[in-house]
């Protein structure tokens, strides 16, 4: 599997998705925002976490105008797959990739810390290795983490199964404690959780490496 990692100014999640997309056995190169096309070949695009352009005007809304988000859209509209954690999530719906948005946490305060989560579907490529149902703990760290939609697309994404994470303690007030969604043909993920900080022993947690797991199986088999 050959995997692209974007690099915007204020990534600060690009090296760690880098690493736990290696450890899983891709071939992965980092692309930074300025490039307008993606290397040749590329199954997978990862829109990192961070703090792309500094969270100016909206998170996310200046990384989704940049050159290479224009060559992800290109890339998903061929059937390409693509996932964004946190800020990466936050990219993907200004981009009308996902839908929905997020909004500032529920109590107005950052949060960092491990959360317990359900995993709602195992029907997509980022959660196949999971069991339905199984309870795994994920860490966040962000302060615009509230996920939302109207109830028409909150009802079709229940519909459709497009919910893949829920939150079981909702840290910061996610409409029906969606913590992730995949797009109607499950190849584009969004999610705040980070799976790559709890990807291998040293992080205490490893949780998150079935994610990347599930990634390299789905598209090798594919």
């Amino acid at each position: 599997m050959k995997a692209a990692v974007l690099q915007f100014p204020g990534s600060n999640c690009d090296r760690d998705m880098y690493t736990a997309l290696k450890n899983a056995g891709a071939d992965v190169t980092m692309v930074w925002h300025k490039d307008a096309v993606l290397p040749d070949g590329v199954d997978v695009v990862g829109v990192p976490g961070g703090f792309s352009y500094g969270d100016y005007l909206r998170c996310g809304a200046i990384a989704a105008n940049s050159p290479i988000v224009a060559a992800l859209k290109a890339h998903v509209e061929r059937g390409g797959y693509a996932f964004g954690i946190c800020n990466g999530f936050q990219v993907l719906t200004e981009a009308k990739l996902l839908p929905g948005a997020l909004l500032r946490n529920a109590g107005l305060k950052y949060i960092c810390k491990t959360v317990p989560l359900a995993v709602e579907s195992t029907d997509s490529p980022y959660t196949n290795a999971y069991a339905q149902g199984q309870h795994i703990g994920v860490p966040i760290a962000h302060h615009d983490g509230n996920y939302t939609a109207d109830a028409e697309t909150l009802d079709r994404l229940e519909g459709e199964g497009q919910v893949v994470f829920r939150y079981l303690d909702n840290p910061n007030g996610s409409d029906r404690d969606i913590a992730g969604i995949v797009s109607g043909n499950r190849r584009v993920l969004g999610m705040m959780p980070h799976p790559e900080r709890a990807a291998e022993a040293a992080h205490g947690n490893e949780d998150g490496r079935y994610f990347f797991t599930s990634l390299l199986e789905a598209v090798v088999s594919a």
